[in-house]
């Protein structure tokens, strides 16, 4: 297994001093500068990366919204069957267990779902080294679902907006060597690649605004509404309504094709829909819940599904099954076992297996492997999450 010890190859004339480090450097504001990224050098030689915790913005999200504003380019017919899947950050053995268990893909890597819908909620990237792998089976099952009258919804959390916004911290060695022979195109990458370090240079050609795979990235949304089910990573909030989801999603997918400089502020801070933990960390509190309903109501669905928060006994619900809860920390940096969420019917089940079998049906065979019930819980976690 390749470690994680990149930033000890990182030239001594590269770094700054520590002192500059602080905790809220997460910002994708503060980000943005990238000469700012050889400071993660000093960050982990302290004992590791200091993680985000971005501050809270001056007016919040969490104001009730007047009306809502979606004009429902990102609302989604609802389907027969359902399956959302949580954090897959980098692990392609744990992405294709979970696929089989939802019933979407086969030892070939060929889908196998017909007209089901699959929905991942983010946080592809980071901590593990199939980045490349997750990235193409993703873009491959989106064309195939569509074909045999499914869909395969890829979503952008957190750790994709940081990787366009040039915060590598969470990169492995093997990320970075996996785009190590990347160029950048055109004179403005060129620029801001150039003062990096030799190590992070083809990451950032790759992932920069305007790269590759940012352009990849820029196709996915950060928010989506399908049949009576809304999805997002961190959370939807009721400002985020009034701001508007579509509004939302356009302006994140223009700036990670490089069409404009800055990151829309929305995705910044606990309260954007990409960090929030306010439905995931724990029991939500009663404010918590009171505001999920006000999101529910407006968007006239049932239920939303998050991931960004590692549920340690598998997935849970809260706020009387109005929220559910799906990252299951199934990478192999967690160690968890991977879980999806099925909805039919309206009725929402956690599915999980042991082990994926050793042999998977084939595509002509037309089932996937018997999946294990797993009952969720609601029980309360401990409030100790170290991971962004």
């Amino acid at each position: 297994m390749r470690c994680n010890n990149w930033q000890n190859k990182i030239a001594p004339g590269h770094r700054i001093s520590s002192d500059t480090l602080r905790p809220r450097m997460c910002h994708l504001s503060t980000w943005l500068p990238l000469t700012l990224l050889v400071a993660f050098a000093s960050a982990c030689d302290r004992g590791g990366p200091i993680e985000p915790s971005p501050a809270p913005k001056a007016a919040s999200p969490a104001t009730p919204p007047a009306e809502l504003d979606d004009d429902g380019r990102y609302r989604m017919p609802a389907a027969e069957r359902v399956v959302a899947i949580g954090d897959v950050h980098g692990d392609i053995a744990a992405t294709r267990a979970a696929l089989r268990i939802a019933g979407a893909l086969n030892e070939k890597d060929e889908w196998i779902g017909g007209k089901l819908v699959v929905v991942q909620t983010g946080d592809q990237l980071d901590r593990g080294d199939d980045e490349p792998e997750i990235l193409a089976l993703f873009d491959a099952l989106e064309k195939d679902a569509r074909a045999s009258g499914g869909r395969f919804y890829a979503m952008n959390g957190n750790h994709e907006v940081m990787n366009v916004a040039g915060d590598f911290r969470y990169v492995t060695e093997g990320g970075f060597s996996d785009y190590a022979d990347v160029k950048p195109v055109g004179a403005t990458l060129s620029q801001k690649t150039q003062p990096l370090d030799p190590i992070m240079r083809g990451r950032a050609a790759a992932f920069l605004p305007g790269g590759p795979e940012a352009k990849r990235l820029a196709k996915r949304p950060i928010t989506l509404v399908v049949g009576d089910t809304a999805f997002a990573h961190g959370g939807i909030l009721p400002g985020h309504l009034r701001y508007g989801l579509s509004r939302m999603n356009d302006e994140a997918q223009k700036w990670m094709r490089g069409e404009t400089d800055k990151a829309p502020e929305i995705l910044d801070g606990p309260t954007s829909p990409i960090w929030s933990r306010d439905f995931s960390d724990g029991q939500p509190s009663a404010r918590s819940c009171a505001a999920l309903g006000r999101v529910l109501s407006m968007l006239k669905v049932q239920r939303m599904v998050v991931g960004h928060t590692v549920q340690k006994d598998g997935i849970t619900s809260g706020c009387g099954d109005r929220v559910w809860r799906i990252d299951v920390g199934m990478a192999k940096h967690y160690g968890g076992k991977p879980q999806v969420l099925e909805i039919t019917g309206g009725k929402v089940r956690s599915l999980g297996a042991s082990e994926v079998p050793a042999s998977a049906p084939s595509a002509s065979a037309g089932a996937a492997p018997r999946p294990v019930l797993v009952a969720p819980t609601r029980r309360g976690l401990e409030k100790s999450h170290a991971s962004p």
